[in-house]
C-alpha cells in the first residue's frame, strides 16, 4: 500500500517542515491543496511551482496531485446555469492540471460540493449533463498534461449532487475517458446505505484513488470506522495505488493524526496480510 497525507494537515507548518515530518512517519507522498500555495492557481509562477516541487522531492516524497480543487476560491461552478460561468470553469480547471502536472502529480480529486451543488432552478439531470460537459471538454488538457481528475462522491450534507459513488460511476461511463476515473473517500461512503466493501467493489473498475478518514472527520483509526474489511476489499479488488489521509477535524494535534494514522493502517494492512496468509 502506498500511503500520501494531505498537506493542509499540517496548517501553518512551512512546507519543507510538513514533508520531513511525513516522510518521517512513513508516508511517500503529498496531496496537495492548491489554496495552500495561492489564492489561485494562476498565481503560482514557474519558480514557485519548480521549488514546491523540489521541496516536496528533497524530502523522499512524490506529489502525487491536487485535491480541493475550487475551495477558496469564487466566481467557478461546473453545474452553473450561465455558460459564461461554466467556461470559466472550465479554463480554470485546465490550468490546475497545468499546475498538476508542473509539481509533479498526476490527480485531481474533484470534491468542491459547493462549486457543483444544484442552484435554484436547476434539476438534478441538468447538473448531470453540465458535469458532463464540463469534464468533458477539459480531457484534452488532461490528455496533454498525462494528469487524471478523480470524481468524488460526498455525503448529502455537503452537497445534492453525486452522492454516491454509483452516480460518479454513471458519470465516469458516460464521459468514456481513460482520464476521468473515480475517488471513493471513507467519510463519505458512511454515508452510503450499502457497506464500504460493496461500494469498493462495484466502482473498482474506475478507482483511481482512495481517502482514509473517520466519520468523525479526523484520521483512520480515530473513531469508530473499522478499516479491515475496507482494506480488505481494497486487496480483493487488486488496488495498487495511492491512499492519502485528509482529515477535518485537527482537534488530536497535527503531530498526532500523522503519525497514528499511519501507524494504524499499517496495523490493519498487516492484519489482512496476515488472514490471507
Amino acid at each position: 500500500m502506498n500511503y500520501a497525507i494531505c498537506n493542509e494537515t499540517f496548517q501553518d507548518w512551512p512546507l519543507a517542515r510538513a514533508c520531513d515530518f511525513a516522510a518521517a512517519c512513513g508516508y511517500r507522498g503529498l496531496e496537495v491543496a492548491p489554496f495552500t500555495l495561492a489564492p489561485l492557481a494562476t498565481d503560482v509562477t514557474a519558480a514557485q511551482r519548480e521549488e514546491v516541487r523540489r521541496t516536496i522531492e528533497r524530502a523522499g516524497l512524490e506529489c502525487i496531485g491536487l485535491h480541493w480543487l475550487l475551495a477558496k476560491t469564487e466566481g467557478f461552478h461546473v453545474t452553473h446555469p450561465d455558460s459564461s460561468t461554466r467556461e470559466r470553469t472550465v479554463a480554470y480547471l485546465e490550468e490546475l492540471a497545468r499546475l498538476c502536472r508542473d509539481l509533479g502529480g498526476r490527480v485531481m480529486v474533484f470534491g468542491s460540493p459547493q462549486q457543483r451543488s444544484l442552484l435554484p432552478g436547476v434539476m438534478p439531470e441538468e447538473a448531470f449533463d453540465r458535469l458532463t460537459d464540463t469534464f468533458s471538454r477539459i480531457v484534452p488538457t488532461l490528455e496533454a498534461t498525462d494528469t487524471v481528475v478523480a470524481i468524488e462522491p460526498l455525503a448529502p450534507v455537503e452537497t445534492n449532487v453525486l452522492n454516491t459513488a454509483a452516480e460518479a460511476c454513471r458519470l465516469i461511463d458516460r464521459i468514456g475517458s481513460p482520464h476521468v476515473r473515480l475517488l471513493l473517500d471513507v467519510k463519505a461512503m458512511s454515508s452510503e446505505a450499502e457497506p464500504i466493501p460493496e461500494i469498493i467493489a462495484a466502482g473498482s473498475r474506475h478507482l483511481e484513488h482512495f481517502h482514509a478518514n473517520d466519520a468523525n472527520l479526523q484520521g483512520p483509526g480515530f473513531g469508530t470506522v473499522d478499516f479491515a474489511p475496507i482494506f480488505a476489499a481494497l486487496d480483493r479488488v487488486d488496488y495498487r495505488r495511492w491512499v492519502s489521509v485528509e482529515v477535518f477535524d485537527y482537534a488530536p494535534g497535527i503531530e498526532r493524526l500523522a503519525r497514528e494514522s499511519i501507524e494504524y493502517m499499517r496495523g490493519i494492512v498487516a492484519q489482512v496480510t496476515h488472514h490471507k496468509a
